[in-house]
This record gives C-alpha cells, structure tokens and sequence, in this order.
C-alpha cells in the first residue's frame, strides 16, 4: 500500500471550500511526515481553477515529491449535495484535471439509478485517457452499504469504474464494514480512505443515511479506540493483495492545527502500512 494524506486534513468538518493552509504549505509538511501522495480536493484546486494555477499545484506536488493520488473536482462532490452527480455528464473537465495533476484516479458520485448510464458513458471517456471513476462508500448515496456497492459496480459494468473503501460511512449506515466486508470488496477496490468517528446520538455531526436516517456522530483522534480500530482494517486489506492508496481522510477536529493533524496521522499509520 501506498500511503496518501488527503487535503481534507487542512478543512474544517463543515466548510468544505476552503483549507486552513495552502498546498504550498501543507505539501511540504506531509512530505516530511513521509507521505507519499495527497488526495486532491476543491480546497486546493478544482475544475473552475485557471490552468495556470492548476499548472502552479502541479509544480509544488512535483517540487515536494508527491503523487496526486486522487481527484475530486468540485465542492458539490465534496459535500455531496444534490448536484453531485452532475459530474458524470460532464466528465472531461475532471479527466482534464487528473491528467493536469498526473492522477489516474477520479471521485465520482451517484444518488439515484437513472445516473447508470451516464456513469457509463463517463466510464467509457474515462478509459480512452487511462483513468478511472472511484465511487466511495458515503452516506445518501448508491454506495451506503457493501451490498450497494457491489451492486452498482455490477450495474455500472466497466473495469475502471470501482469503489473507495470507507469504513467510517459504512459504519454510519449500517452496514459491515471490517474483514469479510474488505473481502467482498476487494475485487472491485480502487482506493480506501480513513477517517475516524464515533457514534453518538449527541454528536454534532449528522450522516443522512439513506436506510438509517439521521445519524449523529462526533470526529475522534484516529487513534482513539472509542472509534474505528484501523489495524484489522489494514490487516485485512493487507490480506487481499491490496496494493494502491490508503488516504488518511480525516478533517481538523476543533482546536487542531494542521500541523498536529498530520503528525497524529503519520503516528498513526506509518507503522502500519510501513510494516509489510
């Protein structure tokens, strides 16, 4: 596995367009944290950029080493609104994106059925350039569940269309989220993210999960035992074969610094996606 840091740890958990810092710094800190790549998201650069600045994000990911080892283009998908799903019907600017920042990985998402065959069509564009459509595993989507999943990937029907495995949102809605879930996975696998939460029900985040409702949840340190054990969830993968990114997706919790965010998650998991 491939270690990458999202951008996502400069963001607030409800402000989604902004980041804390600017690439030009957080590129270097995650450098010297020992990352390998960064997950690419509208806080550091989007499809409305100018080329020049796209050119510019480039630059400091190549000055610093890093790999971009994912890219999400818009807010919309970032925060999952209702206009998300657009993206599949006007996939060039994202592919252009990618192909800017050197990434063969592109975040989409779906909330309903008839946007099958405009995820297609996107699946077909997207392999003429090399590059392939990662569906997460996210609340208020067609991936909520394991079983969704796998049943939009069958549905869908293109090789580089498959999911990023997140155990925290599978977890939210309901479903199975630790080995045997990883291996019914694995053969449709293209990404996985990390971020840790608890359920409570005073939390002060809400996921509006399609099959459980409103549910209520609070961030927690990813290495907090109160959430998500992330050493079966490496274990297991480690077990399938898998070999692409693992991206530490998690946002600041109130009174981080990024700079105390990215060496949580290097003490985090360096150790173990190191230990093969």
């Amino acid at each position: 596995m491939k270690l990458s840091l999202s951008v996502r740890i400069a963001e607030s958990p409800r402000r989604k367009d902004r980041a804390e810092l600017p690439i030009e710094t957080l590129a270097p800190l995650a450098r010297a944290a020992g990352f390998a790549g960064l997950s690419m998201r509208a806080s550091a650069v989007s499809v409305s950029s100018t080329p020049k600045r796209t050119h510019q994000v480039r630059s400091v990911l190549d000055t610093n080493g890093l790999v971009a080892s994912m890219v999400m283009g818009n807010v919309a998908l970032a925060a999952n609104t209702p206009d998300a799903p657009d993206c599949l019907q006007n996939i060039e600017p994202h592919l252009d994106l990618a192909e800017a920042l050197g990434s063969r990985l592109v975040r989409v998402m779906m909330h309903s059925d008839a946007e099958i065959p405009h995820a297609q069509r996107a699946a077909d564009t997207a392999a003429e350039r090399g590059v392939t459509l990662a569906h997460q595993t996210h609340w208020g989507t067609l991936c909520e569940t394991v079983d969704d999943s796998l049943a939009l990937v069958e549905s869908v029907g293109r090789t580089n269309f498959g999911i990023t495995y997140e155990p925290a949102n599978l977890l939210a809605c309901g479903s199975a989220y630790g080995a045997d879930a990883i291996a019914r996975l694995a053969p449709h696998l293209v990404n996985v993210y990390f971020q840790n939460v608890r359920l409570d029900p005073y939390g002060a985040l809400i996921f509006k999960s399609r099959y459980q409702g409103s549910v209520s949840l609070d961030y927690v340190a990813l290495d907090d035992p109160r959430g998500i054990d992330p050493r079966p969830i490496i274990a297991a993968l480690k077990a399938v074969g898998y070999d692409g990114w693992f991206s530490v997706h998690q946002p600041l919790r109130t009174g981080q610094s990024v700079p105390e965010a990215i060496e949580e998650a290097a003490r985090t998991f360096m150790p173990l996606v190191a230990s093969e």
